[in-house]
């Protein structure tokens, strides 16, 4: 008596489940490698791109660099390559060009500086922590004043300064430098003393503090990083500023970094060298404030303290 054996279907299915098993985890591992070398040209792409990016930001502070150690004759025959021997002398004689400069550059920001923040600190104080009739409709008028651009202003604003007499002195250059930190720091320290709690502010009151005293022991103190953010700015802008310095003084030693490095172009020719070494070192103190108090700079810009997203 013979006996016949059939394979059943479950394990012809199984059979080729097993046998099909390999090819499906191949084109799997096929697939997930494909999509990183995918990933990795995408970040390959990406990171060329950014390159790019930076090298062009930078290119122009590299070729100041460059120029301020050359010659005329170095910067006409390769410009934009550098070339041998360096004149390292190019930047004492732009030292001692620019030195008296600085003195008046310094006193300009620290008189914007001063005068921006008392007025600004004032004012944000009273738009956030007073309530008066037509408070918001005097606060628009201020952030109107940001969409004036600063050309249109500047007839007017000259021929006002001439009518008070203060052309040729250091007060003019810094008028428009208060007055537009005035504007910018009301904006900003507003928006931060909002978000104070109006609990510190009520237990102040109960305590006996007046508008001053909470201005001067919780409102300021608070708002140091935004105080920081609006004298950093401030200081670039008087720091960068040429054409008003150039439009409202004649008198040399009342001209400021921006307008006194004009000196090395004449008439008949430009002194590249010394020039482009004025430049980078006039461009060191705000290299040096950005990099030691560029977090206090973002800090503020968050309305919040250093560090206080990170842990």
């Amino acid at each position: 008596m013979s006996v016949r054996s059939e394979s059943s279907p479950r394990s012809l299915s199984g059979a080729r489940h097993r046998a099909t098993r390999p090819a499906t985890f191949a084109s799997r591992s096929s697939g997930a490698e494909r999509r990183r070398r995918r990933h990795r040209r995408t970040q390959l792409v990406i990171q060329l791109v950014l390159g790019l990016l930076v090298f062009v930001g930078l290119f122009p502070f590299l070729f100041m660099l460059i120029t301020s150690f050359k010659t005329n004759q170095q910067y006409y025959e390769s410009w934009w390559l550098p070339t041998l021997p360096l004149h390292v002398e190019n930047y004492a004689r732009a030292w001692n060009q620019i030195q008296p400069y600085f003195v008046t550059s310094i006193t300009v920001a620290a008189i914007s500086i001063l005068g921006s923040l008392a007025l600004c600190t004032i004012a944000a104080f009273v738009f956030a922590r007073y309530a008066f009739v037509g408070r918001k409709v005097l606060f628009g008028l201020v952030a109107a004043l940001l969409m004036v651009p600063g050309i249109a202003s500047l007839i007017p604003m000259f021929v006002l300064m001439r009518d008070l007499g203060l052309l040729n002195t250091r007060i003019v250059l810094a008028i428009p430098h208060i007055v537009g930190g005035a504007v910018l720091g009301t904006l900003l320290l507003k928006t931060f003393v909002e978000q104070i709690p109006q609990e510190l502010f009520d237990a102040a009151r109960v305590d006996g503090a007046g508008g001053p005293r909470m201005f001067v022991s919780i409102m300021l103190p608070l708002s140091l990083p935004v105080v920081g953010t609006i004298a950093l700015v401030t200081v670039i802008g008087v720091w960068n500023d040429f054409f008003w310095p150039l439009l409202t003084v004649t008198e040399n030693h009342l001209r400021t970094v921006s307008a006194g490095l004009q000196f090395f172009q004449t008439q008949n020719a430009t002194e590249y060298g010394p020039l482009f070494a004025g430049y980078a070192i006039a461009s060191i103190p705000l290299l040096l404030l950005f990099v030691f108090l560029s977090k206090y700079f973002l800090a503020g810009l968050q309305g919040g303290l250093p560090g206080a997203g990170t842990r």
